[in-house]
């Protein structure tokens, strides 16, 4: 076996590759001119590792969900997300508690719908007039090719109390019109309430972030 000298490995025999490799790497303009970006923008330096910057307005959790619940809540809002995506309205609305409203605000700042205006505010009532209109065989809305696909993800349980949780989640759904596709995205709010031993929801508030976005036509159904 080779020895070494003090800790350091002996050097490659001479004519063995590794020599070979060893003399043929050569240091250029090692205290030369500028070279590189440097040569092109001589003010030009070296950008340092980015420090980790704090992430505004997120809330943290009250707690650390159980496996269950937080499964069990995922799963109400993937069904939720399929229940439109299928344009099973009844069964949507059904999802909502008896005095629940669905809430699209117009900018991140509001706190309430009354005696401001939102893109959707409505109650169990109005749901159901809009799909009554939608649903309509004279809707013209609804005569071309028309269809959703929402992907629901980030589910968090914000804050829980007895039988009631505020949950937060993103959404991205893409909605083709006949040739014409359009992306929305933004976050989920639900207020959920255990009632006869399931989830309902109580509050359903979206936060479009495109919400202000030029559109050629307005929004038929929820997002």
């Amino acid at each position: 076996m080779a020895s070494t000298t003090n800790g350091n490995p002996p050097a490659p025999p001479d004519g063995t590759p590794a020599a070979r490799l060893a003399q043929d790497i050569v240091i250029e303009n090692a205290g030369g001119d500028p070279v590189g970006a440097q040569a092109i923008a001589p003010d030009h330096a070296a950008r340092g590792a980015p420090s980790p910057q704090p992430v505004p307005g997120v809330v943290r959790p009250a707690s650390v969900p159980t496996t269950d619940t937080l499964r069990e809540i995922e799963q109400l809002l993937y069904r939720q997300s399929e229940l439109l995506d299928a344009k099973l309205w009844q069964d949507y609305i059904d999802l909502f508690t008896d005095d629940g409203v669905y809430w699209m605000p117009v900018t991140p700042e509001q706190t309430e719908w009354e005696g401001s205006p939102s893109i959707f505010a409505e109650d169990k009532h109005m749901m159901e007039v809009r799909m009554g209109r939608v649903t309509h065989p004279t809707a013209w809305s609804q005569a071309p090719m028309w269809a959703t696909s929402h992907v629901i993800g980030n589910v968090v349980i914000e804050a829980e109390g007895p039988g009631e949780w505020q949950v937060r989640s993103r959404f991205h759904m893409m909605e083709l019109r006949r040739d014409t596709v359009r992306h929305f995205g933004g976050t989920y709010r639900h207020t959920l309430v255990r009632q006869a031993g399931q989830l309902k929801i109580k509050l359903q508030r979206v936060d479009m972030f495109n919400a202000q976005a030029p559109y050629d036509y307005v929004l038929q159904v929820w997002v």
